[in-house]
């Protein structure tokens, strides 16, 4: 698997980065897991625009899924014609949404470009891909994924607060990659994101292979965030950046 960092600035777009979006390869197939405000215009430069083969949206945060309406517009306005229908797998209600944020009736929405799915903890494949997922803690609904291929394993936080559930992704993971929007103050809202530290502790007693941090906000000190992430996790440390590559296997 190939994993091409698109996007990782939290909660909006900052001046180095979009918000989350994240491109999964393997044999040919092509996901992005999230579609955040200003990441189609940088995906752009490491993937064609309409070789994308699927997309997951974790939940219904714009920072996480806004970018789908500009890639509505893209595919439906072609040069040539519509594109093809490609799967668009989110929680419950993902293609009302969508269709409300771009001022869409509700039918048919976005359903003439999208093939609409809804996820549910479990396992599913998506292409040559198995994806598990879970329920994460956070204030919609949210899931983090668990992604295997050939032995290799990538483990996706998405947007939570403090979860049993990702400790059973991260488990044995060859790389999470870990939101951590907060670094260690008082007074942080509960159930809704992680600090570095945590996300540290989350790699550590998965006994994960590297940890990236990601979601960083970016009125955060980034150096600082890793500093309070190396405290808890003495293995392979790095912050996501756009344009970053990791290949595994």
């Amino acid at each position: 698997m190939r994993l091409t960092i698109i996007g990782c600035s939290g909660s909006f777009p900052g001046p180095d980065s979009p918000a989350s979006c994240y491109l999964v390869e393997a044999d040919g197939f092509r996901l992005l897991l999230d579609l955040g405000n200003g990441a189609l215009g940088a995906l752009q430069r490491y993937a064609g625009m309409y070789d994308i083969d699927a997309v997951c949206l974790s939940h219904l945060h714009a920072d996480h899924c806004l970018d789908l309406c500009a890639y509505w517009v893209a595919r439906t306005y072609a040069p040539g014609g519509p594109k093809p229908r490609i799967p668009v797998y989110g929680p419950a209600g993902t293609a009302l949404r969508m269709a409300q944020a771009y001022g869409l009736a509700e039918h048919p929405g976005m359903t003439e470009a999208f093939d609409f799915g809804t996820l549910t903890p479990g396992t599913r494949p998506i292409g040559p891909l198995r994806v598990t997922l879970a329920t994460m803690n956070h204030p919609v609904e949210a899931f983090g994924f668990r992604i295997e291929h050939a032995g290799q394993v990538i483990a996706y936080s998405a947007d939570t607060g403090p979860t049993p559930a990702l400790a059973g992704l991260a488990r044995g993971a060859d790389l999470l990659l870990c939101e951590a929007s907060f670094l260690d103050e008082p007074g942080l809202p509960e159930d809704v994101h992680l600090t570095a530290r945590q996300a540290a502790e989350y790699a550590t007693a998965g006994d994960v292979g590297q940890l990236v941090l990601t979601h960083l906000v970016p009125w955060n000190d980034r150096e600082q965030s890793l500093r309070e992430a190396a405290s808890g996790y003495r293995g392979p440390l790095s912050l996501a950046a756009s344009g970053r590559v990791f290949d595994l296997g």
